[in-house]
């Protein structure tokens, strides 16, 4: 599903003529954002439920440079939920649909009150199971459930 639009700007662009590493942490910290929205968590639905969005790990691989100009989309796939947990993949597209760069994340939702885990509230919860989800173990995504390592030595 895709979250969000943008373009690369000047800003984001580093000495080697590509968008920096630190950016395409950022558009995906604008993809939570934007997902956060999507599910009820905008401003208002923060106040009104007292609960924020908190992300407590996250495996970003890049795959392609992006350079300024660049048109860009990310998109989510809920990975798996609890009540208070879920596990997403996002995706950075290029306008042909070419992959970016990935960003696996577990988030975690937290009252802004008390500042510490809490169930989200039914409306939310129901917002979240409707996100798109693999349909079964064959679709799990390539990029998820990666880890780093060097390849076994022969």
């Amino acid at each position: 599903m895709q979250l969000l639009e943008l373009t690369v700007p000047n800003e984001w662009v580093d000495y080697n003529g590509h968008m920096n590493d630190a950016e395409y942490a950022r558009a995906f910290s604008m993809g939570v954002e934007a997902l956060m929205a999507h599910i009820g968590l905008d401003a208002a639905g923060r106040e009104a439920h007292d609960l924020t969005i908190y992300t407590l790990e996250t495996h970003l691989c890049y795959r392609a440079e992006a350079h300024e100009g660049q048109a860009l989309t990310v998109e989510v796939l809920l990975l798996d939920h609890d009540a208070k947990r879920q596990h997403v993949l996002f995706t950075l597209s290029d306008a042909d649909g070419n992959t970016v760069a990935t960003s696996e994340q577990m988030l975690m939702a937290m009252s802004l009150s008390g500042g510490r885990p809490t169930p989200c509230p039914d409306a939310v919860a129901e917002r979240i199971a409707a996100l798109p989800q693999p349909a079964s173990a064959e679709e799990w995504p390539k990029a998820a459930g990666r880890r780093i390592g060097l390849p076994p030595r022969r």
